[in-house]
């Protein structure tokens, strides 16, 4: 996975609640288990007029003066079913932020597994930044992932991230990258373990 250390860019609004794991990745799209791919059918009922299959041009990621590393939803993100595929099409897509007021609590585990960084803010930052990149696309946000902050026009506000989460974003980790980091320390401990048990 990407390092996700500081991420300075500008971003998607997509102001809509309750935007379930069928909406970002409908369930047809649900074939391989090769995290590549998922990128071109992410919101694809949204994006691509269901009878003619020609891009929606009202869906704000077929508008092109939207773009960035960082998409701002509504609130409830990820609801619905529990399929970790909604994550692979978001970063797929080349997503490294989630912004919302609430997230799925198992959304948020499998985009943190994935290397998406979920940004839980206040209902009032969220419409602030939304109002605010809908009419003005090039302002960008930064997002502090060891200071664990999130600012956008001057104002900053903090959000949680798991200790062991945290690590595993800030170098890159998916979880046997991890334990792999930690083989030193392990085997010092089994060494450890072994001489007690002979003694």
């Amino acid at each position: 996975m990407q390092k996700l250390v500081i991420i300075q860019s500008r971003a998607i609004p997509l102001p809509v609640e309750n935007i379930d794991t069928d909406q970002i990745i409908p369930a047809r799209f649900l074939k391989s288990i090769d995290k590549k791919g998922f990128g071109e059918n992410l919101f694809r009922d949204w994006r691509y007029d269901v009878h003619t299959n020609e891009p929606n041009p009202d869906f704000v990621l077929n508008n092109s003066k939207y773009n960035g590393e960082i998409l701002v939803a509504g609130n409830n993100f990820g609801c619905g079913s529990s399929r970790e595929h909604a994550a692979w099409s978001l970063t797929d897509y080349g997503f490294k932020v989630v912004v919302s007021s609430f997230f799925a609590d198992i959304f948020k585990g499998n985009a943190l597994n994935n290397g998406l960084l979920p940004v839980k803010v206040s209902e009032e930052f969220l419409k602030e930044i939304l109002t605010e990149i809908t009419e003005n696309p090039e302002k960008e946000i930064l997002v502090d992932v060891e200071k664990q902050t999130i600012t956008f026009n001057d104002k900053t506000e903090s959000f949680e991230i798991d200790s062991y989460k945290k690590i595993c974003l800030l170098n890159g980790y998916d979880d046997i990258d991890f334990l792999i980091s930690r083989k030193q320390a392990i085997e010092q401990f089994e060494l450890k373990t072994q001489k007690v048990y002979e003694n």
